[in-house]
């Protein structure tokens, strides 16, 4: 992308990174309220407000500023070890329904009742080709790539 203006000296390469990939992975974290795990257990994403996710949805743009959790989660896919120090947290208050970790969210999957399983999944995103916008109304393509964090609960007393 850089070299198609470089020549024309109107702008630079500001940012952490001077390249724009093709493709770019992503951490995608579901939760369930099923009971026990099974082959048959329903999954729902949570969706975050900057970053990829739903592959209908029309990709965002937040300036001037970024939105932190989306952009940590980039890195986490990235780097899996970049998340360790913080990734555990945000599965629990996920577990929890925690109302102030909930609002840095665009949508959350469990607005009555917590989840009893969350999960972490790593999959390979990119936009789609005009023909394949046309015909699936997609703006992203993604295949999974494996699983992130495997499914992780908390004692919920009563329960």
């Amino acid at each position: 992308m850089n070299a198609s203006f470089n020549p024309f000296h109107l702008v630079n390469t500001y940012g952490a990174f001077g390249t724009v990939g093709r493709s770019r992975r992503e951490v995608v974290i579901e939760g369930t309220d099923d009971a026990e795990l099974t082959e048959t257990t329903v999954w729902r994403e949570y969706q975050f407000k900057g970053k990829p996710g739903a592959i209908d949805r029309l990709p965002r743009q937040w300036a001037p500023y970024h939105l932190r959790l989306d952009w940590l989660m980039w890195f986490a896919a990235l780097s899996p070890a970049y998340a360790l120090p913080w990734r555990e947290a945000l599965l629990q208050r996920l577990l929890r329904n925690d109302r102030d970790t909930l609002r840095l969210l665009r949508h959350n999957p469990f607005p009555d009742e917590p989840p009893r399983y969350v999960r972490a999944l790593l999959y390979d995103y990119r936009f789609t080709t005009p023909a394949e916008r046309r015909r699936d109304r997609a703006w992203w393509h993604r295949s999974k790539v494996g699983i992130c964090l495997p499914p992780v609960s908390a004692a919920r007393p009563g329960r």
